[in-house]
This record gives C-alpha cells, sequence and structure tokens, in this order.
C-alpha cells in the first residue's frame, strides 16, 4: 500500500443559482451578484420565508436525452451535468482511462425529496399502481454517483457520503485518501442538492433557520454582518476531479492546485447548534493543517462555511481567531453563500471550485451585503468586492447539523 500519492486536481463543473457552469459561476462571483429571488417551485407567498437560490432556466435535455433525465431526480440532473463538465474539463471526455481505476463519489445531505413528496401524492391519489418504478432510484443518494458511472463506465470506487451540510467536503476528503493510498487514480468527487419544497423550506421554517428578509432577496443572505437573521436555501452541485500528480503528468493535462490535507471532527454537542466558541470547527481546521503539513501563517485565503446565522458565523469566526491565536487575524476570509445560498451538501464542492479558482487566479471572491460589522465575527471578510490577493494555500470550511465537521486545504502547483 502506498501512502505517499500526491493529489491533483484537473477537473472542475459546477450549477449553482448564479451559473450554470463553473465559468459563469465564477464570473458572478467575482462579479459579486446574488442568485437570491422569490421561490418560484410553489406558492410561498403566505411564509415566513419566502426567498432561495433557485437554479433558473436549468434544461438537462442539452445534457442527456428526455427519457433518462426522467428517471432521475432534479439532484441527480444536477450532478450529472456538473460531473460531465468536470470530465470534459479535465480531458477525460477522449482520453483512455484504466476504467476499474477510475471511480465516483458523490453526496447529497437530503437526496431525491421532490421525487419522495411527487410519489406521495400520487399514492395517495392514485394509489400503489400508480408508482413509478423509477421512484426508488431516483431518490436514494447513491444513484447520483451510479448514474454517473454508468454514464462513463467507470468501475472503480462508487458511493456516496451523507452528513448534511459537511457532505461534499466529506466526499473530496474520502476521494483524495483513496487516491493518496492507492486504489484509484482518477475519482469525480463533490456533491449535489435540490430541496427547495414545500417540505424542504418547511422544515428550516420550522428550526427558525432560514432569513425572513423577503423584500429585499438578494441582500438576505449577508454573513459575519450584524443584521443577519438565517441562511438562504440554495440549490445545485459541484464536481472536482481529483487524479493521481503522476497520472495527471503523464496525460500532460493542466493542473489547477492539489489537496493536500482535510480534517474532520465531531462537536458532540447539539442537534443544530455548533460547540461552544467554534471548539469543534477549530480542531477540524487544526487536523487539516497538521494533514498538510503547512503552517497557520501559510493560509492565504479561507472559504468560510459562513452560513448567515448569528450563532453559526460567530462561532466559526471565534475558531478562526483562536486558530491565528489573534482577536483580529488578517487572512481574508469570505463567504459565497453570500451570493449562492446555502447548497446543503453541495455547498463544499461548489466552495472548493471557488479556492481552487482562487489560487489559479489569485482573486478571492467577496462576501457581498456586508454593512454592519458585528464585533462578535472580527475578520477580513473580503466586503463586497473582489480582490486581488497572493495565494499559494487556501482552506474550505464546511459544518453540518449533528456537529459534523470538515475542513479541506488546498495549494497551488
Amino acid at each position: 500500500m502506498t501512502t505517499s500519492r500526491r493529489v491533483a486536481i484537473t477537473g472542475l463543473g459546477c450549477v449553482t443559482p448564479i451559473g450554470h457552469n463553473v465559468q459563469e459561476t465564477w464570473f458572478a462571483a467575482l462579479a459579486g451578484k446574488s442568485g437570491i429571488g422569490p421561490i418560484t417551485r410553489f406558492d410561498a407567498t403566505e411564509w415566513p420565508a419566502q426567498i432561495a437560490g433557485e437554479v433558473r432556466n436549468f434544461q438537462p435535455e442539452l445534457f442527456m436525452d428526455s427519457k433518462e433525465a426522467r428517471k432521475m431526480d432534479l439532484f441527480t440532473q444536477f450532478g450529472m451535468v456538473a460531473s460531465l463538465e468536470a470530465v470534459k474539463d479535465a480531458g477525460l471526455d477522449v482520453c483512455a482511462v484504466d476504467l476499474d481505476r477510475a471511480g465516483v463519489l458523490m453526496g447529497s445531505g437530503m437526496g431525491g425529496l421532490s421525487t419522495l413528496l411527487e410519489t406521495a401524492n400520487t399514492l395517495r391519489e392514485k394509489g400503489v399502481r400508480r408508482i413509478s418504478p423509477f421512484f426508488i432510484p431516483a431518490t436514494i443518494i447513491n444513484l447520483l454517483p451510479g448514474q454517473v458511472s454508468m454514464r462513463l463506465g467507470w468501475k472503480g470506487p462508487n458511493f456516496s457520503v451523507v452528513s448534511a451540510c459537511s457532505t461534499s467536503n466529506h466526499a473530496i476528503a474520502e476521494a483524495y485518501h483513496i487516491i493518496k493510498r492507492g486504489d484509484a487514480d482518477v475519482m469525480i468527487c463533490g456533491g449535489a442538492e435540490a430541496v427547495i419544497t414545500d417540505v424542504g423550506i418547511g422544515g428550516f421554517v420550522a428550526l427558525r433557520a432560514l432569513s425572513t428578509r423577503n423584500d429585499e432577496p438578494m441582500r438576505a443572505s449577508r454573513p459575519f454582518d450584524l443584521g443577519r437573521d438565517g441562511f438562504v436555501m440554495g440549490e445545485g452541485a459541484g464536481a472536482i476531479i481529483l487524479e493521481d500528480f503522476e497520472h495527471a503528468q503523464a496525460r500532460g493535462v493542466r493542473i489547477y492546485a492539489e489537496v493536500i490535507g482535510a480534517g474532520m471532527t465531531a462537536d458532540a454537542y447539539h442537534l443544530t447548534a455548533p460547540s461552544e466558541r467554534g471548539e469543534g470547527a477549530l480542531r477540524s481546521m487544526r487536523m487539516a493543517l497538521r494533514n498538510s503539513g503547512v503552517e497557520v501563517s501559510d493560509i492565504g485565503y479561507i472559504n468560510a462555511h459562513g452560513t448567515s446565522t448569528p450563532v453559526g458565523d460567530s462561532a466559526e469566526s471565534d475558531a478562526i481567531c483562536q486558530m491565528f491565536e489573534s482577536e483580529h487575524p488578517d487572512v481574508p476570509v469570505s463567504s459565497t453563500k453570500s451570493m449562492t445560498g446555502h447548497l446543503l451538501g453541495a455547498a463544499g464542492a461548489v466552495e472548493a471550485v471557488f479556492c481552487i479558482l482562487a489560487l489559479r487566479d489569485q482573486k478571492l471572491p467577496p462576501t457581498i451585503n456586508y454593512e454592519t460589522p458585528d464585533p462578535t465575527c472580527p475578520l477580513d471578510v473580503v466586503p463586497n468586492q473582489a480582490r486581488e490577493a497572493m495565494v499559494h494555500v487556501a482552506l474550505s470550511n464546511s459544518f453540518g447539523f449533528g456537529g459534523t465537521n470538515s475542513t479541506l486545504v488546498f495549494r497551488s502547483v
């Protein structure tokens, strides 16, 4: 067993509320564009939370035939499109690859919720004989990597990670370890989510987790701002191609950056709230740095979990301050959820894409809607405008309900 392989990033794909592909999404993020608007999937006009980051004008038929698309829930369609973009970006769509050593590890926080709700209505209104035979395959989360592997013929490791909002960070971390230990040469990893439904939104309304700034949707998600009042639901997918570094070099492909470490911890504290002072988040970041072999001083950018909830943002800020042993750390820390909303199980993968592109372009995406500093969040949040910066190492945080924490470390090459 080998444990010394370097892990390169050779392809990126995403579908988000601010773009249907990587280029659109990245340009929109650098421009500070918000993808938040009134909910159109159902009538939310009388709801406490009436806004979300929907992927508008999405056309899966551009990437698969309509018959194939009907067998998939929306989250799988998002994940498939992002994966195909990443494969093409990595040059793997025209490259002979050992199919036994190419795998897919894609997760989701909640999976096929819209298909589940539609099927429940069909059962109630029309009876059991009208349930689609594709109901189960469309709903279960591991059919996302299953569908992608069948489309590509990839026969390596194939499974899902499910850990709430840490899902796709965990998926990337596990794919990284799979390649590092020599069990595969190429992995697609990331996550997808599509839960903008009455039950999905209603559940988070019941938790009082969502912003109710309905009269100004584009300004509702405001991480680290004193006036933040909850997160805004988003949807979409992010996919990343990880590849053994020597394998990528032998193909002569462009390498964006490399994954050099990951940290994973548990708060063991509360169902939905972070541990006090961000203790679990701090241990996750420290573990990621220890595993990557870099120092705190090497970090040039952090893409924060930064959901725009009062307690969560303060806890993460506290953890970052403790890590840097400073009351006012000067490392740039932005939350792109201010533009995309919170993509739950897809958030980490999309934010990993932002980190990787920040390393490539030496540009940091902003935290938009930042108006009033919060004394409990004394961070440089890259307020409202993108910034040019010299960055060699970037860190990305994702934390989830149940007290699950995950941190990734990326380095330029």
